[in-house]
């Protein structure tokens, strides 16, 4: 029995080594975690369950017989973050570059199947050269089992990926699948072709951190929803997140423990609002003066930056914001910024997030750029997943809405449940300039005239009371009192039951 249990010993100490010392050295040398370090600081201690232990590949081409790691490059298995049920997998790079084989990939879809059965989030930590070249076609088959787990997952449970280390071709597409997508600065990238193939084809020369690294992802194509200086902290940001989040789709989030008065009064948001119209100011501040403790957690911070979007918790509960940044392009919806919201409006409804939007947008960005990249479409996403939206949905208006624009951020028409306006806001279907341009193209000559129509326009539309009266806003509340109206509306709708009409999937206008 001494000589099994030894053997068996024996078997797990090679296992753990990965690709052995040298390899683990060099990993570390590029400030880089281990695939099981890594796993070791996402989870609880000692919580972690392995799966798959001693699986080995199967190719025999190229040599490939001699050489049989244990574990595949891919360490697999379940544990807990804060006390909650997680599935994990971590590519292990010192393991033939953590590339991708048959067997590397049925370890992960034993896992995801597993998570979807069970209902609990799945996170990935990708380090990968991509496919195991020396197994062909079969490689190529195991990404695609993987993909059609990532769809069948959406919507089911949370799936959070952490990009630590190259992802390239076909491999990028699992990650582009999930909820989530963390970077490490320096270290990680994604393309679908890397820059040997971009200078042969197109003759472009270019780095592969300018071609796909954290800065090119999180602040211009919006791949990935946030970059962090190193592995630890990549992984600390993930645990945070995961706090905020249910387990599936069964579930409700997490009811935290809250220090913070559901009747708290700001008066400084009494002052917020600049009185020159025209002037900005930082939508941030209300945010975090209506979250319990002033915690909120921003998703995709740098991209589309007149759109804010990010959790917060109210009475312990956690509520997807949604909010117009005056400070950038005066919070205009463009076509990133509808695209950003609209991907998080649709996340928060998948998972019974309550969603709070903080509206202040004085319309659509014009422009030539704007129509010919295809603002219609891109902006009707937004609205639609407002519109599909059955979670409890609470509007406040701060300061301007205008237009279409006013529509498509959560208004009464969309099916909102409750919709604030404070004093300062203007709902109209433009500015009282622009408007009396419009209206009084005739007297344009006579400067005092169009003053004075624009004062009298501004008087009877640049306020919230021609909507309070037609029931599009439900009340007027006083800034400082934002916090605790919306908690009690809230309260009132967390046994809120709405239904769409029956269909297989809608057509969103992608």
């Amino acid at each position: 029995m001494k000589d099994i249990l030894q053997q068996l010993e024996d078997r797990r100490a090679e296992a753990r080594l990965g690709g052995g010392q040298k390899r683990i050295d060099a990993q570390h040398s590029k400030g880089k975690l281990t695939a099981r370090e890594r796993i070791e600081l996402l989870l609880d201690e000692g919580s972690f369950e392995e799966y798959d232990m001693f699986i080995t590949h199967r190719c025999t081409d190229f040599g490939m017989a001699e050489s049989k790691p244990r574990g595949d490059g891919v360490i697999t298995g379940w544990g807990t973050i804060n006390g909650r049920l997680v599935y994990v997998f971590s590519q292990d790079f010192t393991v033939l570059g953590g590339s991708v084989s048959e067997t590397h990939a049925q370890k992960i879809c034993k896992i995801m199947d597993m998570a979807m059965q069970n209902g609990a989030p799945v996170i990935g930590m990708n380090d990968s050269g991509g496919a195991r070249i020396q197994e062909g076609v079969a490689s190529l088959a195991a990404y695609g089992e993987i993909f059609q787990r990532n769809i069948e997952a959406s919507g089911v449970v949370p799936q959070i990926s952490l990009i630590m280390g190259p992802c390239a071709g076909g491999a990028v597409y699992s990650p582009a699948m999930t909820d989530f997508i963390f970077m490490v600065k320096d270290s990680s990238y994604m393309f679908v072709t890397g820059p040997d193939v971009v200078k042969t084809v197109t003759n472009e020369v270019v780095t592969a951190e300018e071609l796909g690294g954290a800065s090119t992802h999180t602040k211009k194509s919006s791949v990935a929803d946030a970059a962090f200086e190193d592995d630890v902290q990549a992984i600390s940001e993930v645990r945070r997140l995961i706090d905020f989040l249910p387990l599936s789709n069964r579930e409700k989030p997490p009811v935290r423990p809250f220090y913070d008065t559901p009747n708290r009064i700001e008066e400084s948001l009494d002052t917020l609002v600049p009185d020159n119209p025209n002037t900005p100011y930082d939508m941030k501040e209300l945010i975090e003066k209506v979250a319990d403790e002033g915690d909120f957690y921003e998703i995709q911070e740098n991209f589309a930056k007149n759109i804010i979007t990010g959790f917060i918790r109210l009475e312990g509960q956690t509520v997807g914001v949604v909010a117009n940044q005056p400070m950038v392009l005066a919070g205009v919806l463009d076509i990133d910024s509808s695209r950003k919201a609209a991907r998080f409006v649709r996340f928060c409804d998948c998972f019974e997030i309550p969603i709070l939007t903080f509206v202040d947008v004085p319309g659509f960005l014009p422009g030539t750029k704007q129509e010919y990249d295809g603002v219609i479409k891109h902006g009707a996403k937004l609205l639609f997943a407002y519109g599909e939206a059955t979670v409890p949905k609470v509007t406040v208006i701060t300061r301007k809405a205008y237009g279409g624009a006013y529509v498509v951020m959560a208004s009464k028409h969309l099916r909102a449940d409750v919709n604030y306006a404070w004093p300062t806001s203007e709902v109209a279907v433009m500015g009282a300039k622009g408007a009396t341009e419009i209206l009084y193209r005739s007297e344009l000559g006579d400067a005092a005239k169009i003053a004075q129509r624009t004062k009298d326009y501004e008087d009877r539309f640049a306020n919230p009371f021609v909507a309070a009266e037609r029931g599009f806003i439900d009340e007027v509340i006083q800034p400082q009192s934002t916090r605790k109206r919306v908690c009690k509306a809230f309260a009132m709708l967390r046994s809120k039951k709405r239904s769409m009409p029956w269909k297989k999937h809608d057509n969103i206008p992608l």
